[in-house]
């Protein structure tokens, strides 16, 4: 999960913003690569009420379940430095090296990093975050028990968190993927990963152990990263956690561990203070969906062409609007998608795609979530009422 230059290895999270798959790893067959739980509401229900009826509780089975799909991954990531020489113009040294000119240079290091994943199927797929492993040179993949491969990394999407992996073995214990869409704000959830590299003193993930304490947080885009309708949790994650499921009391994954809150000044001391947040398992399976298809997933989207400002009461006075919510257009650019989509200077955007907007911050978010060339839904509130403005989202 962390890098060690990394300040913050939940919160800080440096990674290119195009997806790629790269053409030297092996490629999906079409058979489906992971499981999706059949469990009914009925059959989740029945399991969190038994929690407490015996010291073998649904915790305990779903820990003794899971574990073995839980494996902890260590990266060597290969990064660049460039170095300058303040006197390789100077005259004065210049006599002493002749007419060579000493300009900048590169300096190549490596950087080791640690974080978790899990399997999604029998034959080797491993789902963790990008920040764990996108950029990694070397990636080994630490099995409960102790065993150790060498990982390849299939594909990622770096602005969704999202990476999938593949080692070469067989027969490999793997966990079903459940539906985070149906989740009650207090039910139990179990975190399990590799927190502060704790997985090599014994090779088997550490559990913690709490309740959904919200869902559909949106956090925005930190670093790259866009952290939109996470699934949050007071299960302790802390550094080393990215890249582990968070799990139901069924054992069924929910979400991926991807972010967490902390009063640490640096990753060494970055641990739980009850706010951890996962990537929603539903978002990651169409993500794998786009993985399987072959294309490249691209979100490197342009300019929309428009400088939008949020409402306050001054400005709801001056545009005469009665809205809380939306983003007034200040400015628009020639020649932009905005223009030709239609939008004028004193819009206010009140949503997109059905989504509120109330800020900048909302906006870039919510188009950060789309890709290349899709076309998006600008609900806008004009002086002559509400319209629905489309646009075809542009390449940078």
């Amino acid at each position: 999960m962390i890098l060690a230059s990394q300040l913050l290895a939940f919160i800080s999270l440096v990674t290119p913003l195009n997806s790629c798959a790269d053409k030297n790893t092996p490629s999906f067959d079409k058979a489906q690569i992971y499981t999706v739980s059949k469990a009914n509401v009925t059959d989740r229900d029945s399991v969190n009420d038994n929690l407490t009826t015996s010291r073998h509780n649904a915790i305990t089975r779903a820990v003794a379940k899971a574990s073995p799909a839980v494996v902890g991954i260590n990266v060597t990531e290969i990064r660049e430095q460039r170095i300058y020489d303040p006197f390789g113009d100077d005259p004065f040294f210049r006599q002493f090296f002749g007419n060579q000119r000493r300009g900048p240079a590169t300096q190549r290091y490596k950087v080791e990093g640690l974080g978790s994943g899990f399997f999604i199927s029998s034959d080797g797929y491993i789902l963790t975050n990008d920040h764990v492993a996108g950029n990694a040179a070397k990636i080994i993949i630490t099995t409960t028990g102790g065993k150790q491969y060498d990982a390849k990394l299939i594909a990622t999407d770096p602005v969704q968190d999202v990476a999938l992996l593949k080692i070469e073995a067989e027969n490999l214990p793997f966990l079903t993927l459940g539906n985070s869409d149906d989740l009650s704000i207090g039910e139990w959830a179990i975190a399990m990963g590799n927190p502060f590299g704790l997985f090599k003193l014994n090779d088997k993930p550490t559990v913690t152990v709490g309740v959904i304490s919200n869902n559909g947080v949106n956090l925005g885009m930190e670093q790259g990263k866009n952290y939109r309708a996470m699934i949050q949790t007071d299960a302790a994650i802390s550094s080393g956690n990215s890249g582990g499921p968070l799990l139901n009391a069924n054992g069924e994954v929910i979400g991926i561990n991807a972010v967490i809150r902390s009063t640490a000044q640096s990753y060494e001391g970055s641990g739980s203070i009850g706010l951890g947040f996962a990537i929603p398992i539903n978002k990651v399976k169409l993500i794998i969906e786009e993985f399987r298809s072959g294309k490249k997933i691209n979100r490197n989207i342009g300019s929309l062409g428009f400088i939008g400002q949020a409402l306050d009461e001054e400005i709801k006075q001056y545009i005469n609007v009665q809205t809380d919510d939306g983003l007034v257009i200040t400015n628009l650019y020639r020649n932009s998608p905005a223009v030709a989509a239609g939008l004028q200077v004193g819009d206010v955007i009140t949503a997109i795609d059905g989504e509120h907007v109330r800020s900048p911050e909302d906006l870039n978010s919510i188009i950060n979530d789309r890709k290349v060339g899709d076309v998006v839904t600008f609900t806008v509130l004009r002086s002559e009422g509400i319209m629905q403005i489309k646009m075809k989202l542009p390449q940078k």
